[in-house]
């Protein structure tokens, strides 16, 4: 428990709210470590079935925090060290993805970038129908990273993952559902509800093998993650040296339009 994540138990259902206060509630590296050890603390919970997983109630993640002064002394570290803070990111999604339990993301509003990384490591999503996912990496000058391409392509498949993270096209949750990349679409204000409703069912059944049948989808789904997903932190620690993302970042924090060369 924190200022930034809140945790409360009901039976065999967990709920994780993490909210930094302000609208945007961008993941800073402080909010990563914490829903890591949050998601971990799940991993050997054989007393939960099911953990919710839901950001403030206006506003699921504007992606990850590039005001944050912790993380925006990464480009200027050595690379040995740059790529250890640069994990942080893929082990909180590797982390909400091993929780053993059944993961329900509640997403209102915007889901951008980082933050629809963390909602697709869960392993069900509802979203409000005021919900929009939207994963701009590549309008900053850099790649989708922290293991999602292979996630993406699990739910929505490679055309569509394109799309999504190449082409940065905003999905809203109409579309979002008949793609795929969530599960229901509920008035905005409900989500949490409807992931509760969700987590209930889930808490009814027997929980060793709903947890058994979680995982075996899962190594079904995921089997060739980690071979295509591997090099994502190494393009990141790249690209993060161009001048196309010192471009990209200065353009978004400015309000301005990038101009990009390809260096």
């Amino acid at each position: 428990m924190s200022d930034l994540v809140s945790v409360t138990r009901e039976g065999r259902i967990a709920t994780v709210r993490f909210d930094t206060g302000s609208r945007s509630n961008a993941l800073s590296q402080k909010l990563m470590r914490e829903l890591t050890e949050t998601a971990q603390g799940f991993h050997d919970c054989p007393d939960i079935s099911a953990v919710i997983l839901t950001g403030r109630d206006d506003q699921f993640c504007m992606g990850a925090d590039l005001k944050d002064p912790e993380g925006n002394t990464a480009a200027q570290l050595p690379l040995s060290q740059r790529r250890v803070q640069l994990r942080r990111g893929p082990r909180m999604c590797q982390a909400w993805e091993d929780v053993d339990a059944l993961t329900i993301c509640a997403v209102e509003g915007w889901c951008v970038g980082g933050g629809t990384a963390l909602a697709t490591s869960c392993d069900l999503r509802v979203a409000a129908d005021n919900a929009t996912f939207y994963v701009p990496e590549v309008e900053r000058g850099m790649n989708m990273s922290w293991g999602s391409i292979p996630r993406f392509v699990a739910l929505v498949g490679p055309a569509r993952t394109k799309r999504i993270a190449a082409l940065c096209e905003k999905v809203d949750a109409a579309t979002a559902l008949a793609w795929g990349l969530c599960d229901h679409v509920v008035p905005a204000g409900t989500a949490l509800a409807k992931a509760r409703e969700i987590a209930e069912a889930a808490a009814a059944l027997p929980p060793t093998a709903l947890k058994s049948v979680k995982q075996d989808v899962n190594v079904a789904a995921m089997a060739l993650a980690r071979a295509t997903g591997h090099r994502d932190l190494e393009a990141f620690a790249l690209l993060q040296q161009s001048d196309d993302f010192k471009e990209g970042v200065s353009a978004f924090l400015k309000g301005r339009k990038p101009d990009f060369t390809g260096d």
